[in-house]
């Protein structure tokens, strides 16, 4: 790993990494003080719920949500934050390399006596500190509000502690698949389109495998992968589903190291 292009890839990122933890976070916190007046009308929340279209709840992630309970509730919440962190990730994978290119400096970082698998690692490594240290924010701001919120009710803290930790692998998910498809195509004008597109497209795939019933929707996207409702029911993963996230994470690194090496760059002349 160059630790020189590792360093730069973390300062021209810092302001974005600053951006997302902070919008994030003030994301959670204003859900989060929402949660005592939703807890006091519970019962009529529930049944008015269970008069919606299951196919309307499942659109919107509430189906089978007890939201008398701080995690039932920060289920529902969990789903805006996992789209917002997948935005993240995914803008940060189409941006890894295409950025040399569409600010042609690609010629100039080649020429420097560094190996290209050197250099997509280093770029890599920056990414995911960035992505830790949102997650980080994420993981403080989840815990101090629920505590914060469910005053006296007992939540399980292993679930709580498995969607937390879960987010890690969700985002590595985005981040691989962005940066292998910035790969496949000629050239990245704009990362956000396409960060925008895969997030969405991921998140609607999930809502029509739920309301459909459809297997092989839910294997495609980690939005199933990683359902909060699941997790929160179960206290555990889906681990068939996990492990196909992994798998695509661990293909699309790869191929992403392999296509990066006999990608011609385009150069300033």
């Amino acid at each position: 790993m160059s630790m020189t292009i590792f360093k730069q890839e973390l300062k021209a990122s810092w302001r974005s990494v600053v951006a997302w933890g902070v919008g994030i976070a003030a994301l959670i916190l204003v859900f989060g003080s929402l949660f005592s007046s939703f807890a006091k009308d519970a019962a009529l929340l529930n049944e008015m719920m269970s008069k919606f279209p299951p196919a309307l709840l499942t659109a919107f992630g509430m189906n089978g949500l007890d939201m008398s309970t701080v995690l039932g509730y920060f289920s529902l919440v969990f789903l805006f934050i996992q789209l917002c962190l997948a935005i993240q990730a995914a803008n940060a994978g189409f941006s890894l390399v295409s950025i040399e290119e569409r600010e042609w400096t690609a010629d100039f970082l080649l020429a420097k006596p560094v190996g290209r698998a050197q250099i997509l690692t280093s770029k890599l490594l920056a990414a995911l500190v960035g992505l830790i240290i949102t997650d980080a924010v994420v993981w403080i701001t989840c815990i101090a509000i629920i505590g914060l919120s469910s005053g006296d009710r007992p939540y399980d803290a292993k679930a709580l502690l498995l969607l937390l930790l879960s987010l890690i692998v969700f985002q590595l998910f985005f981040l691989g698949v962005g940066l292998v498809i910035s790969l496949l195509v000629k050239r990245v004008r704009s990362v956000t389109p396409y960060g925008m597109a895969l997030a969405f497209g991921m998140y609607v795939l999930s809502v029509f495998g739920g309301m459909l019933g459809e297997s092989v929707l839910e294997k495609i996207t980690p939005f199933m992968h990683f359902d909060p409702k699941y997790i929160v029911a179960h206290g555990a993963y889906n681990t068939p589903l996990v492990l196909i996230s992994i798998v695509v994470i661990v293909i699309s690194l790869a191929a992403s190291y392999m296509l990066y090496e006999r990608r011609d760059m385009p150069l300033v002349v």
